[in-house]
């Protein structure tokens, strides 16, 4: 990790900046994978789903029975935790409804807002030989509190033709509707574009790798997307009296992602700096499953803050703007109005990151690369669309007619004029 006294003319753009070229060649194969779906439908799919995924797959829905049999699969013990945090995550996102309003400013006029849930929304789980259950969960959950009709998961199966029994059981627990083995830029345009067997959605959520988000990226405009997601981030801002075990291992807890992830710490004391950067190296040696991409993240992308004080920890948190927020300080409460750029902030030594991914309930699929600037975490309101509503009456359009036919003629629109006015004329 680096070790990096911070001040006022240090320049986290360079510091922090990741390779981020576009790649023509996976533009250029998605591409053709986007065309190939449109004018092929099924046989595309079935074709990529071979060459891509080494899978030969006699159907592409996952059946009631193959969802009943992983669900059956799944130990008790591990059902009752999915549950659980179901549960946790509808009640969290059951706040975030929003409701039709209607309000009268004046006599005759009536005003407000319509909301309506998206149709059909489409759902991408990675799959493969990685097992994501929090996935399902994080992103159907939202989309069903919203009262979207129909929730389409696409996750790619393994060699055998099957999907992985943790993913299918918690689409069971979560009520996901239709569940298709496809992954890749292929399900993507599946979804977007629809085939024999796939009806189109609306809007499509879900993370995935470079070739998923780069074929979001290119059905943006046919469909909704959530986000392009990059690779995870972790800040946490700690004081002298932290604990640098916790603050070691919840860096991990981010740099096991992959080796781009960016884990950073923020602290006053150089001393403690110091004691987390050895108990992070430490850790990675005596019992981390992943310590090859763990050791890459924290080595290349991997940083160490020292400030003066938390107000200068917190301009720099802001700066940033991360995925994951670490408050590791005394009365962390009284510090957040401080943070202005965060996906999620965690608060306290006992509130680690892994909370906030499986469990606790708020959603997981957080703004990263600095988006948090300007966007917020999936939620409830990504699933809904607002109407407006205007209700005048003969009375109320006549008393401001002539100022609403003054300011079209102003824009050179003649006939906006004219439809206020021919309803008074004789």
């Amino acid at each position: 990790m680096k070790l990096i006294n911070y001040n006022k003319h240090t320049n986290l753009d360079t510091i922090l900046k990741r390779n981020e070229d576009e790649r023509d060649d996976i533009r250029n194969a998605v591409l053709e994978i986007i065309k190939g779906v449109k004018n092929e439908g099924n046989a595309a799919l079935l074709y990529y789903t071979k060459v891509l995924d080494k899978c030969e797959l006699t159907h592409l829905q996952v059946t009631e029975e193959e969802i009943q049999e992983a669900y059956d699969s799944v130990p008790d013990a591990m059902l009752d935790i999915i549950r659980e945090s179901a549960a946790n995550i509808r009640a969290f996102h059951e706040k975030q409804l929003e409701k039709t309003w209607t309000y009268a400013p004046k006599s005759g006029v009536i005003l407000g807002q319509h909301i309506t849930p998206i149709e059909r929304v489409g759902l991408y789980v990675p799959g493969g030989k990685a097992t994501y259950p929090s996935t399902v969960l994080m992103d159907a959950i939202p989309a069903l509190v919203a009262g979207v009709d129909s929730l389409v998961m696409v996750t790619p199966p393994g060699p055998d033709g099957k999907i992985n029994p943790n993913i299918l059981a918690a689409a069971k627990i979560a009520r996901v509707h239709e569940i298709y083995k496809l992954g890749g830029a292929q399900a993507i345009a599946a979804l977007a574009y629809g085939t024999e067997t796939i009806k189109p959605v609306n809007k499509i959520v879900g993370p995935g790798n470079i070739y998923v988000a780069t074929a979001k990226k290119e059905v943006f405009g046919k469909v909704d997307i959530d986000m392009i997601a990059g690779p995870s981030e972790i800040l946490i801002i700690a004081d002298e009296n932290a604990n640098p075990v916790y603050a070691a291992a919840d860096l991990l807890s981010q740099a096991e992602h992959d080796e781009m992830a960016m884990p950073i710490l923020v602290t006053t004391s150089e001393t403690f700096a110091n004691q987390v950067i050895d108990e992070v190296y430490r850790q990675i040696d005596a019992d981390l499953n992943r310590k090859a991409i763990a050791k890459k993240s924290v080595d290349d992308f991997g940083f160490v803050f020292i400030v003066k004080n938390l107000d200068e920890a917190f301009e720099l948190s802001n700066k940033v703007a991360p995925e994951h927020l670490e408050l590791l300080i005394a009365n962390p409460m009284d510090s957040l109005e401080k943070v202005r750029n965060a996906g999620a902030i965690f608060m306290g030594a006992y509130t680690p990151e892994p909370l906030g991914d499986y469990f606790a309930g708020p959603n997981h699929t957080l703004p990263t690369s600095g988006t948090a600037k300007f966007s917020s975490p999936l939620g409830v309101y990504d699933f809904i669309k607002k109407s407006s509503i205007l209700s005048y009456s003969k009375d109320a359009l006549e008393n401001v007619y002539e100022k609403v036919a003054t300011f079209a003629r102003c824009e050179g629109l003649d006939a906006h004029a004219k439809a206020v006015e021919r309803r008074f004329e004789n």
